[in-house]
């Protein structure tokens, strides 16, 4: 199926259903490639790391993580 075709079929669609096929058309043009979002993790991984070995950042214990969480969720 040709471009012309979905697009002509896309606009009989209703207001609504438009509406959500516009929101994922749209989503999928900013959605990163799996290569992508592994780069940033890595980057990411990668900062916090030299943070941590620069003393610029505080690494608070998993226990501690975990009970502030489940008290928010309270």
């Amino acid at each position: 199926m040709d471009r012309q075709k979905i697009e002509d079929e896309a606009l009989h669609l209703s207001k609504e259903d438009r509406a959500q096929l516009i929101q994922r058309l749209v989503l999928s043009l900013d959605s990163p490639s799996p290569e992508e979002l592994r780069a940033e993790w890595l980057n990411e991984a990668q900062r916090r790391a030299k943070e941590l070995d620069e003393g610029t950042a505080q690494a608070i214990p998993g226990e501690e993580v975990l009970r502030k969480a489940r008290a928010l969720v309270r």
